[in-house]
């Protein structure tokens, strides 16, 4: 059973996009309430997003199947939490972001179902992560890891008002050094059509805090996109008008992530 796409380029870089799947398996739907099985939080049309400006750059493009209602592939596979003390959707979200109940009554995914969807789906994307950053470090002493996420502009289960724009995540700088944040954050000073922010309600997820070791070759950046400024927030359609401007922008992003200065 295929659960992800890996498209290997040639640079130090390797976009992650863990949650741009949308499927759910038909034993697993058949379970959940009927707005749950449109997956409504997925990280939606990141890949089109980003599959140009992968082949542009020659990174490697790596993609789920699968749903976040399945597994959350940003998060730790014990499920502990990422912001202790506010309210998550957890590794196998039984709620959405709107606080909604994903299940049908009594039909919640127990322990050993949680654990197969982790062998089945966490696992082997965790897995081409690891492989893929050890052969482009291999071969290039260094890679980038970048997380391509996306999100409704107001949640308010996870934050207050309004999201800005570009949010870029370092895990507070542990997760990339200090001249790739800084070249980031001035990247982002030179425009004003944006908003942004660097650690701010999101610092980076589990992906980006686990695999960004600057001192071993590997620094990992995440970027939370607010999804109005490339696609209808209701209907869930692309924009490909106001896409091209962000496209534009992520792109100067990934193009600091590849200068030799470190």
């Amino acid at each position: 059973m295929e659960t992800f796409v890996l498209e290997r380029g040639r640079a130090p870089l390797l976009i992650s996009l863990p949650h741009d799947g949308s499927h759910i398996p038909a034993e697993i739907a058949e379970r959940m309430l009927p707005a749950a099985q449109r997956s409504i939080d997925s990280d939606w049309h990141v890949g089109r997003l980003y599959a140009p400006l992968a082949q542009m750059l020659g990174a490697s493009l790596l993609r789920p199947i699968a749903s976040r209602y399945v597994v959350d592939l940003n998060r730790p596979a014990d499920g502990q939490a990422l912001y202790p003390g506010r309210r998550e959707t957890g590794l196998v979200p039984t709620i959405g972001f709107d606080g909604a109940l994903l299940y049908r009554d009594d039909l919640e995914p127990g322990r050993d179902e949680i654990q197969r969807r982790v062998n089945d789906f966490w696992a082997p994307y965790h897995q081409a992560i690891t492989h893929e950053i050890a052969a482009l470090l291999k071969e290039h002493g260094r890679v980038v890891l970048w997380e391509g996420h996306s999100i409704r502009s107001r949640v308010p289960m996870l934050f207050e008002g309004v999201l800005p724009d570009f949010n870029l995540g370092t895990a507070d700088g542990a997760s990339c050094g200090p001249a790739l944040q800084q070249r980031l954050q001035a990247c982002l000073q030179t425009q004003s059509r944006y908003s942004h922010v660097v650690n701010g309600r999101f610092k980076g997820g589990y992906i980006t805090r686990h695999y960004g070791v600057p001192a071993q070759g590997v620094q990992a950046v995440q970027l939370e996109l607010a999804q109005c400024n490339y696609m209808d927030e209701e209907s869930l359609e692309y924009d490909a008008g106001k896409a091209s401007a962000v496209q534009e922008l992520i792109g100067r992003l990934l193009q600091q992530c590849l200068t030799d200065s470190q």
